[in-house]
């Protein structure tokens, strides 16, 4: 067996074949990533480059052929990769099952939020929100959450998944899972496949984007969930959605719908705290008007600068509105 993995997990640039039953031919650019139920390659097809996962037996593979067939027949599918193709691919006379998907360009989640900021986690995962809502609907759950299985894409930026090799169907027990994002290594809960594992999952994403990195486990004398609020409490951008935040990690949330409801409110709200201290941080800085017999010239030109900058501060108010706006508005219809 051992043997027969390393012939599917070893394919060279350059390598050639054709699909057993459709015929398709492909060429393998480069190796993407081993995951736990195959291969992936970056693979020259007829109409341009793709995914493809080389699994050892049909079995490993199905659940993620299931969920990927599923949402590639959706109207406007923006979940995961659309699927475009299942065959068997022959490696020295022994057979292999595979699937040819859509390649996702983009970049990894935590290199995004570094780059645009932390502001953007909160909108992103408020998109993943509604796309495990869809999951969960069809009857799966994603299972390995987490940032290594998510790329976020565009313009405009979307967060979309691209190894759903852990999907479970729910009812059953999680089948791939990592620690950190697993509610289960934390003592939270169980690893039966609802939704509640997945919400657990991206309260711990949410979490490790602040930090930018994970942290281990507390020791057992100290409970793990006061350990996490401690986390929470102890980074400045996670306050806004502190209470979210909590209530995923001890399983409060129905279904993802309510989660994401209440992080678009927690947006808002900072939003509008954000403009109040802005404003009133303009009019602090604000110059005294001169006496009007003395200082005419001087008079008008304080006016006029603070007429200029309660000006910009308003404009600046009103784009990041607008802005803020039209993307929750977005969300929604998406959504």
């Amino acid at each position: 067996m051992v043997q027969l993995k390393s012939q599917a997990s070893n394919l060279v640039p350059g390598t050639k074949w054709l699909g057993k039953w459709n015929k398709n031919p492909y060429r393998v650019i480069r190796k993407l990533g081993n995951g736990a139920t195959g291969s992936v390659y970056l693979v020259e097809t007829r109409t341009g480059q793709a995914a493809v996962k080389i699994g050892e037996n049909k079995m490993s593979l199905t659940s993620e052929i299931n969920v990927l067939r599923h949402f590639s027949t959706v109207k406007g599918n923006v979940l995961g990769p659309a699927l475009r193709d299942v065959d068997d691919i022959e490696i020295k006379g022994e057979t292999f099952p595979f699937f040819c998907m859509e390649y996702l360009k983009g970049h990894s989640l935590s290199n995004f939020t570094k780059q645009k900021g932390m502001e953007w986690t909160p909108i992103l995962m408020v998109q993943l929100l509604g796309d495990l809502d869809r999951l969960h609907q069809a009857g799966w759950v994603f299972g390995d959450l987490k940032p290594e299985n998510l790329i976020v894409t565009g313009p405009p930026a979307r967060i979309r998944w691209f190894d759903v090799g852990g999907t479970t169907k729910l009812g059953r027990s999680v089948k791939e899972y990592t620690e950190f994002y697993d509610r289960g290594y934390w003592g939270l809960g169980d690893r039966k496949a609802e939704p509640g594992y997945d919400l657990f999952s991206l309260a711990m994403i949410f979490i490790e984007t602040a930090y930018g990195k994970r942290f281990n486990k507390p020791y057992e004398k100290e409970n793990s969930l006061a350990f996490l609020n401690k986390q929470i409490a102890s980074m400045p951008s996670l306050a806004p959605y502190r209470k979210v935040l909590l209530a995923a990690l001890k399983g409060s949330y129905a279904g993802a719908q309510e989660m994401k409801k209440d992080v678009m409110v927690a947006i808002e709200t900072r939003s509008v705290k954000s403009s109040h201290s802005v404003k009133s941080g303009a009019r602090q800085k604000r110059k005294p008007v001169q006496p009007a017999k003395k200082q005419k010239n001087k008079q008008r030109k304080y006016y006029n600068k603070d007429n200029s900058v309660s000006y910009r501060v308003e404009v600046m108010l009103t784009a990041s509105f607008l802005f803020l706006s039209s993307i929750l508005y977005f969300m929604g219809q998406w959504m």
